[in-house]
């Protein structure tokens, strides 16, 4: 999984490097036998944006700098090239701090599904808020209706940040929405960090469970 996922991301040419963060030293292995680059991380670190951040300060302190810091998941073992260039093109304005991706939903099973997290974008393509229920709430109309009245996005978890951003919000407290709806990016929204959205028309691949293995036999 994880290779696939390296040799994916090492595919964009936008990144001048590409490195596997873990706190797993059989990890740690398996990245070395194939030959990619990997840092052992605190196994403190409660998300990947965490585990992010550590790299980057290493990185800055051994006076390597960088201007944009992508968080890959590493569940994602067909993460097309093209979807980091995306988050990264958002950089090219000075403002843009995080940058992430969003995608059409086309399916009411999507649209009602909590592990699905929905996100809601101004007129300039900032999120205003991450749910996982169905956002915006269409009054008169059953929710099997939902998807002929209004055009619904799901997030797609990829990530750039700023190197200095990355640092400040790994250091901010945890806020309420972010506990209600379990997602950390509620948190950097509710302290005032402008996240750019930019639409995606590929459809990512998460694996998150044995059963999720599946997708990777059907789709090879």
């Amino acid at each position: 999984m994880i290779q696939r996922v390296y040799e994916q991301a090492s595919l964009c040419r936008a990144l001048s490097e590409v490195v596997v963060a873990t706190d797993d030293k059989s990890i740690e292995k398996h990245v070395s036998i194939f030959g990619g680059k990997v840092r052992l991380t605190s196994a403190q670190h409660k998300s990947g944006t965490e585990r992010c951040s550590e790299i980057c300060e290493t990185y800055s302190q051994n006076g390597m700098d960088f201007d944009v810091i992508v968080n890959i998941q590493g569940d994602e073992p067909y993460i097309d090239p093209g979807q980091i260039e995306q988050v990264i093109s958002c950089f090219s304005m000075k403002e843009t701090v995080i940058a992430s991706l969003m995608k059409k939903i086309h399916s009411t099973d999507e649209l009602s599904n909590p592990n699905v997290v929905k996100v809601l974008a101004d007129a300039n393509g900032r999120a205003l808020y991450f749910s996982r229920a169905a956002i915006p709430y269409i009054r008169d109309w059953e929710l099997s209706k939902w998807l002929e009245h209004f055009t619904f996005y799901k997030h797609i978890g990829i990530y750039g940040y700023r190197p200095d951003a990355l640092i400040q919000i790994v250091k901010l407290p945890p806020s309420g929405l972010e506990t209600a709806e379990s997602l950390e990016q509620l948190r950097w929204l509710d302290h005032g960090y402008k996240i750019v959205m930019k639409e995606t028309t590929v459809e990512s691949v998460s694996i998150d469970t044995p059963a999720d293995l599946l997708k990777l036999t059907n789709r090879d």
